[in-house]
């Protein structure tokens, strides 16, 4: 073939697409196809068949050896601190990438080359109530505001205890969320928590303390013993909230509904989901539905738990704080002040209060009531963490009133009343005011001349009208 003809039969080759050995369709470009040619005219076929991948080292086996002994003799060294040393012993040191490499090879690097990996075992409790699972999750906003979703679960049975949407990530949001739980499934033997501001107020301890309850917090940078909740709360991401969209507060203005109107909304539609969906359908891991499996967990232990009293809940969910009474009998709380038994003077007390009534106090010494503590002195009426859910702002209302308007008509009042100057006197009764000619003086007939005042007269004291 000539070259020209040789030239259009490549191009020809080159425009259509060929099946490789893998089945898909490849195009070969012209400069692959040359190449190609000018290696089958050099060395024949065998000129066309890839070379080996070069295995072998070009770094000297004995530096690497020496590396890998520095290595095992001290497993924390690091790929950097071996490289220091071979520059120091021999003068020279291979690049840190290839000595990583070699590691690997090694198995020098990872689990095996130090400490042994720690393994958790796959705990699950025994029975139902004998551990709670409780965290928060971060969830949509409502209005232009970011709701928290705080949550319990049941370690045996999966079974979602208690669950509560709110505004805040505190502690009263939290027991918006235990409390109903304590009261409806009964007080658990142990209750695991991480470290978050709500789960360590004392508020928390001293409920669970009452209740008998052990709270454990699990260790900071290990989340692996939450494992069951966290999971949960995927479960909730992906089929709950990915039906739940943000709204705005304009959304709601439109809706006609407010802040406290939305979250109560988005509150019944989570447990309507959880007791429908959530409590009802098969658990992947124990193979049963949480409801089911909560209550054959009772049926085996020979009924349903106790409930606590509405007297321990109460008692349980106030809050204390110790101060020292002081000489004229009286403690302060947040800025207020209270009068107690002057037997106590000196001595420190517990006080015990509902965190959204400040007003009313008792005193406690070695747990002991000595009655409540009479108000003395009141400025604030609610504990400064207990903040409200929602503060509505009051709607404003037309009163017709203009301010400018009134403040005019009294500047005027005022003008016309403390007038001092009649300049109306100056004037004789039935006169008017002319105008003078061109370059003359005006002057208005019966009024007073300033002239009159430069006689001799007036030079002598005297003035005469």
């Amino acid at each position: 073939m000539s070259t020209r003809q040789r030239g259009r039969l490549v191009r020809e080759i080159a425009d259509r697409r060929h099946i490789d050995p893998f089945g898909a369709q490849v195009q070969i470009a012209r400069a692959t196809l040359d190449r190609w040619i000018r290696r089958y005219r050099a060395g024949g076929f065998e000129a066309l068949v890839p070379e080996p991948r070069r295995l072998a080292t070009r770094t000297d086996e004995q530096v690497l050896e020496l590396a890998a002994s520095l290595k095992r003799e001290n497993p924390s060294r690091t790929v950097a601190q071996v490289a220091r040393i071979l520059r120091t012993a021999t003068g020279w040191a291979p690049s840190e990438s290839t000595l990583l490499r070699h590691f690997h090879r090694c198995e020098l690097m990872g689990p095996t080359a130090g400490q042994p990996t720690e393994v958790f075992g796959r705990f699950e409790a025994a029975d139902p109530n004998e551990l709670w699972v409780g965290d928060a999750l971060h969830g949509p906003r409502v209005g232009d505001r970011k709701t928290y979703l705080f949550a319990f679960l049941d370690d045996h049975a999966r079974l979602v205890v208690g669950h509560r949407f709110g505004f805040a990530e505190d502690t009263v949001r939290l027991a918006a969320a235990l409390k109903p739980a304590l009261a409806a499934r009964g007080v658990p033997a142990g209750i695991y928590v991480d470290n978050g501001s709500a789960f360590v107020d004392a508020w928390l301890l001293r409920a669970c303390a009452k209740l008998g309850i052990r709270l454990v917090h699990s260790a900071p940078g290990r989340p692996q013993g939450r494992g069951k909740i966290e999971r949960f709360f995927r479960t909730v991401r992906e089929q709950f909230l990915v039906e739940v969209t943000d709204t705005t507060a304009e959304d709601l203005a439109a809706a006609g509904v407010d802040h406290r109107g939305a979250l109560l909304e988005l509150n019944r539609l989570f447990m309507a989901w959880v007791e429908t969906e959530y409590h009802r359908r098969t658990h992947s891991e124990t193979g049963q539905a949480p409801l089911a499996r909560w209550e054959a967990g009772w049926d085996r232990r020979g009924g349903l738990p106790g409930l606590p009293t509405a007297a321990d809940l109460t008692e349980a969910f106030l809050w204390s704080e110790f101060r020292v009474v002081t000489k004229t009998a009286t403690v302060s709380l947040h800025a207020n002040t209270y009068r107690v038994d002057p037997a106590l003077t000196g001595r420190r007390v517990e006080l015990v209060f509902s965190p959204f009534d400040l007003e009313t106090i008792e005193v406690r010494y070695r747990d002991q009531s000595f009655g409540a503590a009479l108000a003395h002195t009141i400025t604030r009426h609610a504990h400064p963490k207990a903040r409200p859910e929602t503060v509505e702002a009051a709607s404003p209302v037309a009163t017709g009133i203009d301010y400018l308007a009134l403040t005019a008509a009294a500047h005027h009042e005022q003008l016309r009343r403390d007038e001092r100057i009649g300049y109306h006197a100056l004037y004789a009764p039935g006169t008017e005011v002319t105008t003078a000619a061109p370059g003359q003086r005006g002057q208005v007939p019966g009024q007073l001349s300033v002239t009159d005042l430069d006689s001799d007269d007036a030079n002598e004291g005297e003035v005469s009208a």
